[in-house]
């Protein structure tokens, strides 16, 4: 059933979707939380209530395979990308914006090991920390792959993770990233791929406009050469790498982007530029996954189930981006136009009626409950800038400086004194 929502006639399918992802999609993400659910929802369709412990539903939880979890996100994603208008894709293609952010989880023994914490904290203080690279469609919002790794140790970057997903990318897909992927040997593995690539200029290489093959101001065309091998690479791989690339570079304003778009007549200056800005709706898609479906931490206890617990929080994204994708559809608007929270929101609030309904029926709820979301879009706002600071201010609860078996200690200790004797 969580893959039978790509029509209003199966959008009945949410409301009786697995307790896991019930549990993600709610707002109190507890599992006693989703077992009660189920409970009180077992009583209303007038069958005998199951048991209010959680412990059969944490083992359940731990035979789920992971990789079916995982290929399940990415069929859903892929889905949603290919059955969308062929109006959404840029000059025929598709767009994928990539780009990585950390999540942290339970402090336990398991996941320190798998997931360090950082370095610069003192054992005991910190909380493991995993690294996630993710690819998003820029036009639908859906995310289509990921990989998962930790944040310290050799080879555990963000390009280092997006090695692991090149096999994703197809002939004609145009890449979007930001100057931390844009490394010499990330752009010649993915144009050996077929897949061109748009990405903000390293601050390190050097840009001058004053030679090369110019066509306009603040645009040409250069060679880039193939840098020294670095430590991970084999030589065997080195060799198969292009000595040389051709790239375009583009100066707009405070940016300079570099493409392996060459052709101006085909993408203009301008039209890069304001292709790249787009960029930025995978900073707004994370921070969705992270803040407003909560997992920017994580609950799990153990290695396993953190993967587990990720990938459902994207099959849940993906559900709610295939709501969002079918309300734009109706409504004759881009999805990127319509509201992630609202839309959650709407998600979370439905309830289909007892009472038993036709297909017909159904299917003309979901319609009304699709055109309510599409009736509250996003305002347009360009040029919007607003400071990265908080007004309201936390309270002044003191941070841990020392384990919490110390802090015990002492705790334990100063009650020794002050405690009456009996």
């Amino acid at each position: 059933r969580i893959g039978a929502t790509t029509s209003c006639h199966d959008w009945r399918g949410f409301s009786r979707s697995p307790l896991f992802l019930e549990q993600v999609l709610n707002a109190d993400q507890s599992c006693q939380q989703a077992v009660t659910a189920n409970l009180v929802a077992q009583v209303m369709r007038g069958k005998k209530p199951c048991s209010a412990n959680n412990g059969s539903y944490c083992a359940a939880r731990k035979r789920l395979p992971t990789s079916f979890l995982g290929r399940l996100g990415r069929e859903l994603g892929n889905r949603i990308l290919n059955r969308q208008p062929e109006a959404w894709r840029w000059r025929g293609r598709h767009v994928k914006l990539v780009d990585g952010t950390t999540v942290s989880m339970s402090d336990t023994v398991a996941n320190q090991k798998a997931f360090p914490q950082n370095r610069k904290q003192q054992p005991g203080l910190g909380f493991p920390l995993a690294m996630l690279v993710g690819v998003i469609s820029l036009s639908c919002g859906a995310i289509l792959d990921w990989a998962i790794g930790p944040c310290e140790g050799k080879q555990t970057g963000e390009t280092a993770l997006l090695r692991n997903l090149a096999a994703h990318f197809q002939r004609a897909d145009l890449l979007i990233a930001d100057r931390c992927y844009s490394g010499y040997f990330m752009v010649a593995q993915m144009a050996m791929l077929g897949v061109d690539v748009l990405v903000r200029q390293n601050a390190r290489r050097r840009t001058d406009f004053s030679g090369a093959q110019r066509l306009g101001k603040g645009d040409h065309i250069v060679t880039w050469r193939r840098p020294a091998r670095p430590d991970w690479m084999s030589p065997e791989t080195y060799q198969t790498v292009p000595a040389t690339l051709t790239m375009r570079e583009i100066e707009c304003g405070t940016l300079t982007l570099a493409t392996t778009l060459l052709d101006p007549g085909s993408a203009h200056a301008r039209e890069l530029l304001a292709l790249y800005h787009g960029r930025w709706n995978i900073e707004l898609d994370l921070r969705s996954i992270k803040d407003v479906m909560q997992m920017g931490v994580l609950r799990c206890k153990s290695p396993e189930m953190v993967r587990k617990e990720i990938a459902v929080h994207f099959i849940a994204y993906n559900l709610v981006c295939a709501l969002m994708t079918q309300a734009a559809q109706l409504n004759d608007i881009m999805p990127r136009a319509l509201r992630f929270k609202l839309t959650l929101q709407t998600l979370r609030v439905y309830q289909p009626g007892n009472s038993p309904r036709s297909d017909q029926q159904a299917a003309n709820e979901a319609v009304l409950i699709l055109q309510a979301i599409a009736r509250a879009p996003l305002p347009k706002r360009p040029g919007r800038t607003e400071p990265r600071v908080k007004k309201r201010r936390p309270k002044p609860t003191k941070l841990m400086t020392q384990p919490r078996s110390v802090l015990r200690a002492q705790c334990l200790k100063q009650n020794q004194f002050t405690q009456p004797s009996a």
